[in-house]
């Protein structure tokens, strides 16, 4: 497709689509691969992100609603219906902090913890093998180089 552009219009610099398309391309494998992994468990891709996010925190640790909006770029309201599912699920569960129910902090249930230790190292496997013929060096240049791609579009975004 780049070929064909720089072909057709040789006036334009295709340099960018040509990596652009690549990632486009990648996010879809990714995706598919992500999505073959939490099958088994029944869970879908924004269920795994909300349990890993609390995972990250450590075993018995837990964040705020707002805390996980933030983590996840979500509304409150599309949380609250993530959160509500999950608990219903008994994976999560919400734990006021304060007498007054004002500050609520959401925690892995044991079920929940479980199911995503079992999904975790399956997950790691499956991101070095997504990348098998780049070396060590390199998934570290291609991180890096993603990163500030990442950084650069959340700046002209204002979210940066």
């Amino acid at each position: 497709m780049v070929a064909q552009w720089r072909q057709q219009r040789p006036d334009l610099d295709s340099s960018g689509m040509a990596v652009v398309l690549r990632v486009l391309f990648l996010s879809g494998a990714f995706t598919d691969r992500l999505k073959a992994i939490l099958a088994p468990a029944g869970l879908a891709p924004w269920e795994y992100d909300v349990l890993s996010a609390l995972r990250r925190m450590g075993a018995g640790g837990g964040l705020t609603p707002k805390e996980l909006c933030q983590s996840a770029q979500l509304t409150s309201g599309a949380m609250t219906h993530r959160l509500d599912r999950l608990e219903k699920r008994k994976l999560v569960r919400r734990k006021k902090d304060r007498p007054d129910g004002r500050s609520v902090h959401v925690q892995l249930t044991a079920r929940g913890l479980t199911l995503v230790d079992g999904i975790v190292g399956a997950r790691m496997e499956n991101a070095l093998a997504s990348l098998k013929g780049l070396t060590k060096k390199d998934r570290r240049d291609l991180s890096r180089l993603l990163r500030a791609i990442s950084k650069d579009i959340e700046q002209s975004q204002g979210k940066g």
